[in-house]
């Protein structure tokens, strides 16, 4: 009873932890995942003979950091000018919609907007789309945040194995410490990799259908595509309907948004169920009830950046319980096949 009491009431303290700690903890987790690419990174210029040799830690670090900013630096500038774009384009669209609306009301004989008022509490877009402006601007926000941590991450690392060294006198210990971290880098590492290299086709490729369609700003639409395929199951989804709805408030009917609900919505299932299982596998080895899971309860404590998170944090959960026999358990519950 006492074990069991004191359960409750660490995880309770943990999600108040989660909760009120965001502002801290969100740059840090995301300086976690940029350190792991940027290891990645350095181990990929590591295969070059002359980079190896030639360069220094600190000069790798450095090259790899450039590479990275310069990627987001560019992308950021994109994304903003058809964000800008797209703005200035909204008063046209009034007009569509009066068009579209009046269409409907003779063709099915019913008032759109009454029937639009009586069920507009069933999906609210507006709130979900503000959301994803709001954990866009945090995640921007917080760059220079997220930047200092990178920065003070890579001061600790040079000292990070010696220290470990000494916590853990016995070398069996260290060994199996080492080896856990080992395996957390390489799972986080691969999904963020792997998961990245598919959102960018799938973004890639709708880009070109939205352009080819003549959607405004194809770039900003390609993007939260990108974007919102890194959120399990319900991502793929918002990013298929959003730029289908906004194409009946641009063009003011229906077949152009049935154009992108069919053939991005046939993108998405051919990626995400042809394509991603072949290159991911089983690697993530997480219950498809434990993914929903995770994508509620960080998506309910971080929302929509807590959404993204979801799949990394928790297989790091499972690498680190899987390690120890207390907690063995736990990781068996959480795994696909039961097999950690």
């Amino acid at each position: 009873m006492k074990n069991i009491a004191y359960f409750f009431i660490t995880a309770i303290s943990i999600v108040i932890v989660l909760v009120f700690g965001k502002t801290l903890l969100i740059p840090f987790v995301f300086a976690i995942l940029l350190w792991f690419v940027i290891r990645e990174i350095r181990e990929l210029l590591d295969k070059i003979p002359f980079v190896k040799k030639r360069f220094a830690l600190w000069a790798k670090n450095l090259l790899t950091s450039i590479i990275i900013l310069s990627i987001l630096g560019f992308a950021s500038g994109l994304i903003t000018a058809n964000i800008n774009a797209l703005a200035y384009s909204y008063p046209k669209y009034e007009a569509n919609v009066g068009s579209m609306v009046e269409k409907v009301n003779k063709a099915f004989n019913i008032d759109v907007f009454e029937y639009i008022n009586t069920h507009s509490g069933d999906i609210d877009f507006g709130t979900i789309l503000r959301s994803i402006f709001n954990s866009l601007s945090e995640i921007f926000s917080s760059t220079f945040m997220i930047l200092i941590y990178v920065a003070f991450i890579f001061l600790e690392e040079a000292f990070f194995r010696p220290k470990l060294a000494n916590m853990f006198a016995d070398s069996e210990r260290f060994d199996r410490i080492m080896e856990i971290i080992k395996s957390i880098e390489i799972s986080v590492a691969k999904y963020l990799g792997l998961k990245t290299l598919v959102s960018f086709i799938t973004g890639v490729l709708s880009y070109f259908v939205l352009l080819i369609i003549g959607i405004d700003s194809p770039v900003f639409w390609a993007f939260l595509i990108f974007l919102l395929n890194f959120i399990p199951t319900i991502g793929s989804l918002i990013g298929t309907l959003f730029p289908a709805v906004f194409c009946l408030l641009q063009f003011g009917e229906i077949s152009s948004a049935l154009l992108v609900l069919f053939i991005v919505g046939a993108i998405q299932i051919v990626v995400g169920n042809v394509l991603e299982p072949k290159l991911m596998g089983s690697s993530m080895n997480l219950s498809a009830l434990v993914t929903i899971l995770a994508l509620s309860f960080w998506g309910a404590i971080w929302g929509i950046t807590g959404m993204i998170l979801s799949i990394p944090i928790t297989v790091i959960m499972v690498i680190i319980f899987s390690q120890f026999p207390s907690t063995k358990a736990v990781a068996i519950m959480l795994s696909e096949k039961g097999e950690v």
